[in-house]
């Protein structure tokens, strides 16, 4: 539906129903700040340059230059220690991890500030040590770990391998009887500005592939990432404090969220991906442990999930603070997802239980527009919010959503928000937050809330 015939329909509303005409206008407020929500997709001169360009004047380093084996056994992390020391204090240089070899390299930190226009051409494979045990305890959660780098190129075709099948089978959630206790992320970009990311695969991580924390301005394209869909915490891609990060042209399979954003981020813009098998898109978890979380603005513009365990997620632990507003996902297609659309204020992955706790952190501005697929389970959408901090200005446009095998419903409990278009399942148990307010019938539907028990996700 085009949001001039929305804004038209609305103003109808206002005339139609005085009583809710301060609602309704709100609404429209509101509306029109989600469609606005954007961020900038390209960053000046995001086609990266070839590094094997004549006129480009690089110099080359070469971690084979540098003592660098490459035979998968050797240990090569000194070679690239040395590369690094050389292409981080040399103008327009290039780090070269060259095609058709395989380099042993233990957890090592990339710090900067290094030279502008620096460039890590990773065409081989950068394979980890397979043995938990031997690992660098001063490491215990990092592998490849890149911080202050500003200005930096990621590209090639190479591949990140975290060799993580061990650490996936110490888990606690492989098996409760081991202690729950953190592992390595693969590739961490940290406190930098201007990042460009194409090309690479990040695969078989020790937990999470792929960290962004603490930077501005990153621009991820043409990635993969692949881990088993049993390997446990295996987040593909997780945004953390960090702020204009575009993500775009990316296949995502894992054991984890597909991408995951949390605490301090804002202005995230996601186009173009593939999911599965994962847990779907996430905002959150926020709030553990009554902390405060906050995201705002982010997008997620055309997405295929497949056969994930959740679709787009947005989740949050009891007795956090915090919000999330801002939010926009459309042009989406799920194939037998078992939570197409969820919203769980109640979330709690822990080996013990989670305690009642009234703090919650605040959900509004939610739109859902153009979303389709199959749904696995009967609830297709569900939208458990908190009873004292009610999930708010929820906006559904366009959304079909279809049992695999029968009939689907919606779930909600205190959570406000109306649709416009078709919207299927039926969405009359969301509430308005004007209780005077009565529902247009086919447009809007508004009743009781159900008494139904909260389900909880715990994944």
């Amino acid at each position: 539906m085009d949001r001039i015939f929305f804004i038209s329909f609305l103003g109808l509303l206002i005339v139609g129903h005085g009583v809710a005409g301060n609602m309704v206008y709100d609404n429209l407020g509101m509306l029109e700040d989600l469609e606005t929500v954007d961020i900038e997709e390209g960053l000046e001169g995001f086609d990266v340059p070839s590094w094997t360009s004549e006129r480009g004047g690089k110099v080359l380093v070469n971690v084979d230059s540098f003592g660098a084996v490459g035979d998968g056994v050797s240990d090569d992390t000194k070679a690239f220690v040395n590369a690094w020391s050389t292409v981080c204090n040399t103008t327009k240089a290039v780090f070269l991890v060259p095609p058709g070899r395989q380099y042993k390299v233990n957890a090592t930190k990339f710090k900067g500030p290094c030279v502008d226009k620096l460039i890590i051409q990773i065409d081989g494979t950068i394979v980890a040590p397979d043995e938990p045990a031997s690992w660098d305890p001063n490491y215990a959660r990092l592998w490849l770990h890149f911080s202050k780098v500003n200005g930096i190129i990621f590209q090639g075709n190479g591949v990140i391998d975290g060799s993580g099948s061990k650490w996936w089978a110490a888990s606690c959630k492989k098996n409760k009887s081991n202690p729950c206790k953190g592992a390595p992320t693969a590739l961490t970009i940290d406190s930098s500005n201007g990042v460009k990311v194409k090309g690479i695969t990040v695969q078989n991580s020790q937990q999470m592939n792929f960290v962004i924390t603490r930077c501005n301005s990153v621009r991820i394209s043409d990635v993969i990432i692949s881990s088993p869909g049993d390997s446990p915490n295996t987040d593909g891609i997780h945004i953390t404090e960090s702020t204009n990060v575009v993500l775009q042209d990316s296949k995502i399979g894992t054991g984890d969220d597909c991408v995951s954003i949390v605490n301090g981020s804002s202005n995230i813009k996601m186009k173009r991906l593939y999911c599965g098998p994962g847990h779907g898109i996430s905002i959150g978890s926020l709030g553990k442990d009554n902390s405060t979380g906050i995201v705002t603005k982010v997008v997620l513009d055309t997405a295929l999930l497949r056969e994930t365990t959740n679709g787009l997620r947005i989740k949050t632990w009891q007795g956090g603070h915090g919000y999330v507003r801002g939010i926009r996902y459309e042009n989406v297609k799920m194939e037998n997802v078992a939570n197409p659309i969820i919203i769980d204020q109640f979330y709690c992955d822990s080996p013990k239980s989670c305690e009642n706790q009234t703090a919650a952190v605040e959900i509004s501005q939610i739109m859902y527009r153009n979303i389709s697929g199959t749904s696995k389970s009967p609830k297709a959408m569900k939208f458990s919010c908190s009873d004292t901090v009610p999930c708010n200005n929820i906006v559904l446009t366009n959304v079909n959503l279809e049992g695999k095998d029968g009939t689907v419903e919606t779930y909600c409990n205190s959570a406000q928000g109306f649709g416009y278009g078709i919207v299927h399942p039926s969405i009359d148990c969301l509430t308005s937050h004007d209780k005077d307010y009565t529902s247009t019938p086919d447009i809007i539907e508004v009743s009781e809330e159900t008494s139904e028990e909260i389900v909880h996700t715990e994944l």
